[in-house]
């Protein structure tokens, strides 16, 4: 499994759909990136298990919370969950850009 590339996620979020957009870099059993969104950017960094990656980030819009990702790869594609605090989890969908 290799994660590494540009990715295109969608997270079907309470407040709607939000697009984010990831370069992952994969080295062992980690990795280190870049999202960006409509909310800003940021550095990312996380763990590989298999074909598995998990990691956090924290958001200060719409109010500061931080998102636990869970996301497996599966060749161009990627499914999985984010946990969004106390506002329980959304489906998280992507594609290799």
């Amino acid at each position: 499994m290799s994660a590494d590339g540009n990715w295109k996620i969608t997270i079907s979020t309470p407040m709607g759909p939000q697009e984010v957009t990831a370069s992952i870099t994969t080295q062992g059993d980690s990795f280190t990136g870049k999202s960006e969104s409509a909310m800003g950017s940021q550095e990312i960094s996380g763990k590989v298990a298999g074909d598995t990656l998990t990691w956090q980030a924290e958001i200060t819009k719409p109010m500061p919370l931080t998102l636990d990702f869970e996301a497996k790869v599966d060749g161009d594609k990627m499914t999985g969950t984010v946990k969004l605090g106390a506002f329980g989890n959304a489906p998280l969908n992507g594609h290799r850009i």
